[in-house]
């Protein structure tokens, strides 16, 4: 492999991984990453473009901004892009970003006034208001196109539906941020991982009423199309729409060079963790909009604006201990045991150790002094080990090669890059009581059953008193029993009871998933769901003749490999699994799975694509087909009714082999026909 192919790789990687990312955080408000982690892979992308230019022939870091909107409302196209903003980290960065102004203005002599806005870590959103009417509310989307979720913005508590004002503008668009307050989200902690995710998780019901009941916030920061203009600054623009009872944030305010601009930044990193909103640095824009006007945009961001971020919280901590955790597909995570240390306004006692190897490269051990780091809402992790500071009797910390149910631990082989995973694993399953609590954490939580009312600290108690062994058991429970506790009273056991027969009722994808077996998430549920149907179909799993035979023909689906036709035998091979999963059966009605448009162009239709599309990506044209009733397959087989044909680099094999079994060959010019049929 020539080098340049090699950089290619990497950046094809790092590319493919931003873009997942980007859906996580923009789409299912659902990010895996922390942003000073994420900022740190689109860093890695800017600079492999900057020293090969090569790599931005077909595509580059700079034209991507938000990712595509959902299919789950309406789409409609903003009025003005939704452009996403470039980052800096220090200082220096800071004085770049003043020169290329300045250089690009051509006055340097001339003193620029910046304007300073904290950066909310919220879900941006843009109001359309006509003649002060508010008429349209969407989505970023993907800056271009946006999600129609006017009546959820209409909820909001001080939003305005109207502008009473005889000076406003005949169409004027207001960029807005919407967030979850942080004590207002203590009493959603249950329900979602972060407030971002709350308020994203908020804004895209279907339903206003539910949209309602959680209580989001907004500040205004910006605009889109405006006319006429009748705004000179980013000031006067902010200071009108306050007159107007929009909510502005009251620590904006303008900078006048580099010291003003540091100054700033430290007293509001200072500042952060008071906050009742969570802030990951500050935007810095060019207050006179003329000028704003004359420096206008690159592909995806505006010249006259940046967002100096924070660096990631860190703080000094002794390490008082090493303990073991189980979680529920059997991984062994290590956690150090730390003396209470604030980080960014947070006391915290605990920190992530990753893995056996972590520890290892690292040489933790118990007694060591410490850099931790809180890197947005995650767990802290440990940065590194002053070892000046080691006691000269330490000794190197020994993982455990057992399970804390006393099973050997093994790292498993990865069949696609054939190397032995990072993380120890215990093979029980529902066999391994530590594995066992944790499935039962997973099957009640909001992705997978949704029993409201049945969080991780009610299975905690649930567990230790023996209510709850195995899923089941949830759905026999004795509430006579549970009336006796401290904390239960008639009310909160009918909406118990309630939310558990509620998740009686359960599609098949969201059974598979909920189920835990590893490596099979949500998007591998629905696949799975689509070719077996009915639960009837998927207990022939359970038999070991029936599931070779069934394993066999799971190589056909696309998005279903090796890893997890492997991750499935293995589930099914353990006699208390299948055990458990047959009991669980028993109690549930599980509804056989319907394709999202039984009455698609594509109904009861199995697809396959080859080839790039000039107008859409794959991925795009495969959801396409889905949502329109059909099946995508992954390989050439009898089964197939289509193969798609994109212009772009087809496998010719592919086509031959299509052609020798009458398969229907469809070009990309005839899809867009049908399409647009």
């Amino acid at each position: 492999m020539t080098d340049n192919s090699k950089i290619k790789l990497l950046y094809k990687k790092k590319f493919n991984e931003i873009t997942k990312h980007n859906k996580l955080y923009y789409t299912k408000d659902s990010p895996k990453i922390s942003d000073f982690e994420y900022d740190k892979i689109k860093q890695d992308l800017l600079e492999l473009e900057k020293k090969y230019p090569f790599l931005k022939k077909d595509k580059s870091i700079n034209d991507i901004v938000g990712a595509k909107p959902s299919n789950k409302f309406k789409k409609i196209d903003h009025l003005s892009p939704m452009l996403s903003l470039a980052n800096a980290f220090s200082l220096e960065d800071m004085s770049d970003f003043l020169k290329k102004i300045n250089n690009f203005l051509n006055q340097n002599d001339k003193k620029l006034t910046l304007f300073c806005e904290p950066k909310i870590d919220g879900i941006s959103a843009t109001l359309i208001y006509e003649k002060g009417i508010l008429t349209r509310g969407l989505s970023r989307g993907d800056g271009k196109v946006g999600e129609d979720i006017l009546e959820n913005l209409k909820t909001i508590h001080n939003l305005p539906q109207k502008i009473q004002s005889k000076d406003v503008p005949s169409i004027i668009e207001i960029r807005c941020e919407i967030f979850i307050g942080k004590k207002d989200f203590t009493k959603l902690s249950d329900k979602f991982a972060n407030p971002r995710n709350a308020a994203g998780g908020s804004l895209r019901q279907k339903n206003p009423k539910e949209t309602s009941k959680v209580p989001l916030k907004y500040f205004a920061y910006g605009f889109g199309k405006v006319l006429p203009m009748k705004f000179t600054t980013q000031e006067e623009f902010l200071q009108k729409i306050k007159k107007w009872n929009f909510t502005i944030n009251p620590l904006s305010e303008a900078v006048n060079n580099l010291e003003d601009i540091e100054t700033k930044h430290k007293q509001m990193e200072l500042l952060r963790s008071s906050l009742d909103y969570d802030i990951d640095g500050l935007v810095y824009k060019v207050n006179n909009l003329s000028l704003q006007k004359r420096l206008g945009n690159t592909s995806n961001s505006p010249r006259w604006a940046i967002a100096y971020k924070f660096s990631a919280e860190k703080a000094v901590t002794k390490i008082k201990d090493i303990v073991i955790q189980v979680g529920r597909t059997g991984a062994i995570t290590p956690v150090a045991k730390v003396e209470p240390v604030t980080v960014g306004g947070v006391v915290v006692s605990n920190a992530t150790l990753h893995n056996e190897d972590e520890i290892s490269r690292k040489d933790i051990r118990i007694g060591d002094t410490i850099k931790i780091q809180r890197a947005g809402d995650v767990i802290p992790q440990v940065v590194s080990v002053d070892i000046s500071k080691r006691h000269k009797n330490s000794k190197k910390y020994i993982f455990p090669k057992k399970c804390l149910c006393g099973a050997e631990t093994k790292k498993e082989l990865s069949k696609s890059t054939r190397k032995h995973d990072a993380v120890r694993r215990c093979t029980r399953g529902y066999d391994c009581i530590f594995t066992a609590k944790e499935k039962l954490k997973h099957i009640v939580s909001k992705e997978a059953f949704n029993i409201d009312g049945l969080g991780k600290k009610v299975i905690e108690q649930f567990w230790d008193l023996n209510f709850i062994k195995e899923p089941s058991n949830i759905f026999d429970l004795n509430y006579n029993k549970i009336k006796n506790l401290e904390g239960w009273g008639e009310l909160s056991i009918n909406n118990l009871k309630k939310a558990i027969k509620k998740s009686q009722i359960v599609s098949l994808d969201k059974f598979i998933y909920s189920i835990g077996i590893r490596h099979i998430g949500q998007e591998n549920a629905k696949i799975l769901a689509g070719f077996f149907s009915s639960i009837k179909e998927f207990s022939k799993l359970f038999d070991i003749k029936n599931r070779k035979k069934i394993l066999i023909n799971l190589v056909d689906l696309d998005g279903i490999g090796e890893t997890q036709i492997q991750s499935i035998e293995n589930f099914f091979l353990n006699k208390t699994n299948t055990r458990i999963i047959e009991n669980l059966i028993t109690k549930l009605n599980i509804k056989d799975y319907v394709a999202q448009n039984s009455d698609g162009k594509f109904s009861n239709k199995k697809l396959m694509f080859t080839g790039g599309f000039k107008d859409m990506s794959r991925s795009e044209a495969k959801e396409i087909a889905e949502n329109n009733g059909g099946k995508v397959l992954g390989s050439i087989s009898k089964k197939l009714d289509y193969l798609v044909v994109g212009d772009s680099k087809p496998t010719k094999s592919k086509i031959e082999q299509a052609k020798q079994l009458n398969i229907k060959i469809i070009l990309e010019k005839d899809w867009n026909k049908i399409l647009n049929s």
